[in-house]
């Protein structure tokens, strides 16, 4: 396991400048693929599920790239508007691009909720095909605002033209899999839908209650009323990536 802290470096967008953070691929499994990995709406890159999810791929051979919007950059709460957002995203690809150590890899993007959707939206703009991207990674795609099923996110979908992999939960309230899956069927084979059974929003499992042995009384280890099965989501990742590479 790779012990190294990520390394941060500044990035110009505009007149203005973001932070990103870098996580080297453990050497012994390096994949020569880089992930850049965009946070979502209420939280910023150093958020316990980035951090963590950045270093699990880290650890299995990925180059991670992690960064801030504008907006949590200088610690404002309103996400910016899309076309700020595309461009902070389009500025960091091309920091990932020149950080030497990540040379020569193959380049995905991806994000969060709405991190990853900005990364769709990028996917699926005209020049996408010169950014020669490898392949987009969505962790939970906020399809519509909870409760509000009629505003859909999903005009720009059919325009994507690489692969696309979502990892979504059963329980999103921006989503299910079921909902999604009518929306990105044009895109044929070049969709994965992984849906995590009694997964929410943050792809995290609810708790189960579990019964206790009918003859010793004993709950079953570890010994406590509840379990959850928490699935290898950066392991599905990784294995989606290698077969894109």
């Amino acid at each position: 396991m790779s012990c190294d802290m990520p390394d941060r470096i500044a990035i110009k967008v505009g007149d203005r400048q973001t932070t990103a953070l870098t996580y080297a691929a453990d050497g012994l499994s390096r994949l020569a693929a880089t992930l850049v990995l965009a946070h979502g709406a209420g939280a910023n890159q150093s958020s316990r599920f980035m951090v963590d999810f950045a270093t699990a791929l880290a650890d299995r051979g990925i180059d991670v790239l992690t960064f801030n919007f504008l907006y949590t950059e200088e610690r404002r709460k309103v996400p910016d508007r899309t076309p700020l957002l595309e461009a902070c995203y389009r500025a960091v690809i091309e920091a990932a691009r020149s950080h030497a150590p990540f040379a020569g890899n193959k380049a995905f993007i991806g994000g969060k909720s709405m991190g990853g959707r900005m990364a769709t939206h990028l996917a699926a703009a005209d020049d996408a095909p010169a950014a020669a991207l490898s392949g987009v990674v969505v962790l939970g795609y906020p399809l519509h605002p909870p409760g509000k099923s009629e505003q859909l996110r999903i005009e720009h979908l059919p325009r994507i033209n690489v692969p696309v992999l979502i990892i979504q939960g059963e329980r999103d309230p921006f989503g299910s899999p079921d909902e999604l899956r009518p929306h990105f069927a044009s895109l044929g084979e070049q969709a994965t839908i992984h849906a995590v059974a009694g997964g929410d929003h943050s792809l995290a499992v609810r708790s189960v209650r579990l019964q206790p042995d009918h003859t010793t009384g004993r709950f079953p280890p570890p010994y406590r009323g509840v379990r959850a099965e928490q699935p290898d989501l950066p392991g599905i990742v990784i294995t989606w990536m290698q077969q894109h590479l």
